[in-house]
């Protein structure tokens, strides 16, 4: 179980082990056992989705991804690898802060009063198996959102609390990843319980696994494995520092805060939301965005009642709804507050950048909108003014 303060290192534990397939079957069965539900990836409709293993044989062996703005495709791969892919169109806020919770229902009496009940949260013990490092700071950050404040949400603490999270440290970034800029990958460096890194080469497939918490170093006392030898050590050490160096995104190397703070009257958002739709694909897809909205429903007969909290985006017109009407009525006005907030803003409320550079947002947009490629553009448009007699 992993504390939001980790620092990914325990005293006394071993520097690493080594795991094969076996291996990697056993952590599944040993998690169940303790009983926690394992999420991981696997391939379903065409996409790595996350989903409740069984066993480890449903991890997506042998597929791939092929990701670019706008586009999402699975492929075949020749090696067998189970982790080389990029990100999904599911993060695991699915699990930790879910897009419907009813909050409580009510019924009315014969007598005509009414009887609340509220929602009791449902507590559930989770096994992240596959948390690519991006992700894995997302998590950290939702930590900080719904649980770190004045305000906590009991929802997401039933479910956060106690989770198990095995990292996954990324080996084949994708086409739209920018983890570096960010600071979040492609290493595992904090928050998790158990970290593997993936090897196949000439002497085999395995898994470098090392531990990051008590319950890490447990389970894996428990696993088949063999201490970590130099060779396996070297390859997956050059394969997460070769990763680094194929980012397939980058952003501009400048203060990105103080670059959404000086450009927000920039040409540049005219540009882009003439191509954006408002969908809100992107805040739905992105492993950080958490703004929700309530619902009330009733039966036909009006006896039954129910509130429901529900994932909302900044993309819909009623979000900023007063009673004069929408605070942001343009697309121009909800593109810049989502943009500016998650890399400007998001700072002054919870003391780190809303965007750990896992590009979901720029693969799943309809119209292949690129958040990289609006800040670079943001930054020359800047850099041209700054520059004017």
């Amino acid at each position: 179980m992993t504390d939001p303060e980790n620092t990914g290192a325990v005293p006394g534990a071993p520097a690493g082990a080594v795991l094969d397939r076996e291996g990697l079957d056993e952590l599944v069965r040993v998690l169940v056992r303790r009983g926690r539900t394992v999420i991981g990836p696997t391939v379903r409709d065409g996409a790595i989705v996350l989903d409740e293993l069984e066993s480890a044989e449903a991890l997506p062996y042998g597929w791939g991804v092929e990701l670019e703005a706008g586009r999402y495709r699975v492929r075949r791969r020749a090696d067998g690898a189970a982790f080389a892919h990029s990100a999904g169109p599911q993060s695991w806020k699915s699990f930790l802060h879910p897009e419907r919770v009813r909050q409580w229902s009510a019924d009315r009496r014969p007598d005509g009063g009414l009887t609340v009940r509220p929602e009791e949260p449902r507590s559930v013990s989770y096994a992240f198996l596959g948390v690519r490092p991006c992700d894995l700071r997302a998590i950290r950050i939702l930590d900080r959102v719904m649980a770190g404040g004045r305000y906590r949400d009991p929802a997401y603490l039933s479910r956060r609390t106690g989770a198990f999270l095995i990292a996954v440290e990324c080996t084949e970034p994708g086409a739209t990843c920018f983890c570096v800029s960010m600071g979040t990958g492609p290493a595992a460096d904090a928050g998790y319980d158990l970290a593997l890194t993936e090897v196949v080469d000439a002497a085999g497939h395995r898994f470098l696994c090392r531990s990051g918490s008590p319950e890490g170093a447990a389970v894996l006392a428990e696993l088949p494995h063999r201490d970590a030898d130099e060779p396996t050590r070297a390859a997956a050490a050059s394969a997460v520092s070769e990763a680094a160096e194929r980012m397939g995104r980058s952003m501009p190397p400048v203060d990105l805060r103080t670059l959404m703070r000086d450009t927000l009257e920039a040409d540049r958002w005219d540009d882009v939301t003439a191509r954006c739709l408002s969908c809100g694909n992107c805040t739905m897809v992105c492993p950080t965005c958490f703004c929700t909205t309530t619902e009330d429903v009733t039966d036909l007969t009006g006896d039954h009642a129910e509130r429901w909290r529900r994932w909302d985006s900044c993309y819909d017109l009623d979000f900023s709804l007063l009673h004069g009407g929408p605070v942001r009525a343009t697309p121009r006005s909800r593109y810049r507050q989502w943009l500016t907030h998650k890399l400007g803003t998001w700072h002054d409320q919870f003391d780190s950048s809303g965007c750990v550079g896992c590009g979901r947002c720029i693969v799943w947009c309809p119209t292949g909108i690129d958040l990289t490629e609006e800040a670079h553009a943001l930054h020359r448009e800047a850099t041209r003014t700054e520059g004017a007699p």
